[in-house]
């Protein structure tokens, strides 16, 4: 296990019912907020016009920025940093999923930056050009899909609509002071969403699990528990979609996911990220399908350089018996039980699913090789995956 520094200063407010308390918490905060949601939010408009009203009541002016997209463009981001310099406002509240609590954070952190905003995001690995921010409103979250665990890190990922580049940006100063993290919220979710909030949670996981150092037992047997118990509940989930009980605890289980608990001392790269960015900023696929169609044809491309990990995978994810046959043999059957799984729960697990072309991939290689290549020209990952790699587990991915 590696050395490390752990930090996570979120308040969590967590249980059904919960949400009544967003304005009193908004008002320890501030008194002029943002509030930031989706461009489509009908879905939600009680759940909007609800928090409007707690936050009135608690002598707060509230400006709606209700433009987000899935896959949120940085325009957007922009628009929102304008309102909130306009009009002098001094917190930032995100209601939706990962998309909307991550554009929430870049302009908390983007209303006070000096430079252009793309300046902030970490948009090239081979050398360091991005600019940190210096200070941020105070971010409050109503998170209202369990996927990202944005709720409780520090990360925020954005789309340069100019450029047609998807990329992110880690730093203390963009964890939330609170999250309202109420299940109950969640209920509404179609099974689609549902479904792709969960895959994205387990990617975390399986990121940190297949590129991590050697040595980490407790890490391992906590990233499996949160591995089989969202890939439990999800399923359950679907068949029972109002039991908030289920919803409660799959929300919990995918905040862990990222939070950082997990990963102390690990020192994963997350290289399939990447690859699903590219797909989702040329073609606006849902982040957690992007990651259902990568990590089943990253994990066939490389568990032969790993391969007592993979076996261990299948064995403690699965169920796989030793004597099922040789370690080649087990490892690619729990890559191949993974990817049914993707499937059972109706996420894609191939580009062609999604409308995405073969003449495309050479393309798509140079955008990941030019925002996520290292000095060293390949990605952050064990084993490290260059150029052939990527081409490679994107035609395994067609």
């Amino acid at each position: 296990m590696d050395n490390f520094e752990f930090f996570n200063p979120v308040r969590v407010i967590f249980g059904k019912g919960k949400v009544a308390d967003t304005g009193k918490e908004a008002a320890k905060l501030g008194k002029r907020a943002l509030l930031v949601s989706y461009k489509d939010h009908q879905f939600f408009d009680d759940l909007l016009t609800n928090i409007s009203s707690q936050l009135k009541a608690e002598g707060i002016k509230v400006v709606s920025h209700f433009e987000i997209t899935a896959n949120p463009m940085l325009s957007q981001v922009q628009s929102g940093v304008d309102i909130c310099r306009k009009e002098k406002l001094d917190i930032v509240i995100a209601v939706g999923g990962g998309s909307v609590m991550d554009a929430t954070k870049i302009i908390a952190a983007g209303t006070p930056y000096e430079h252009d905003l793309w300046k902030m995001i970490k948009s090239r690995h081979d050398i360091e050009v991005s600019i940190s921010p210096q200070s941020a409103l105070p971010i409050l979250v109503v998170p209202t899909l369990p996927a990202t665990s944005s709720e409780m890190n520090c990360g925020a990922v954005v789309t340069n609509d100019k450029t047609v580049e998807k990329s992110y940006v880690f730093n203390e100063l963009l964890f939330p002071k609170v999250a309202i993290i109420d299940p109950e919220l969640t209920c509404g979710l179609n099974k689609y969403q549902t479904a792709c909030g969960a895959v994205d949670a387990i990617s975390h996981v399986i990121e940190s699990y297949f590129n991590c150092v050697d040595d980490t037992p407790l890490q391992d047997r906590l990233q499996e528990s949160v591995i089989l118990t969202i890939m439990d509940l999800v399923e359950k989930i679907l068949d029972d979609p109002n039991n908030v009980s289920l919803r409660g605890n799959i929300q919990w289980a995918s905040v862990l996911a990222w939070n950082g608990w997990i990963q102390a001392g690990v020192t994963p790269g997350s290289p399939m990220h990447p690859l699903g960015h590219v797909i989702s900023a040329r073609h606006n696929v849902t982040h957690g399908a992007t990651l259902g169609i990568i990590m089943p044809a990253w994990m066939k491309y490389v568990y032969s350089q790993r391969v007592d990990r993979y076996v261990q995978f299948a064995q403690r994810i699965f169920g796989i018996d030793m004597n099922y046959g040789t370690f080649e043999e087990i490892a690619l059957e729990g890559i191949r039980r993974f990817e049914e799984f993707i499937k059972r729960v109706g996420v894609p697990t191939k580009m062609s699913e999604v409308g995405i072309k073969a003449d495309e991939i050479d393309a798509m290689v140079e955008d990941v090789a030019r925002i996520n290549f290292n000095a060293s020209n390949t990605l952050n990952s064990r084993p490290p995956v260059g150029r052939e790699g990527v081409k490679a587990v994107y035609q395994g991915a067609m």
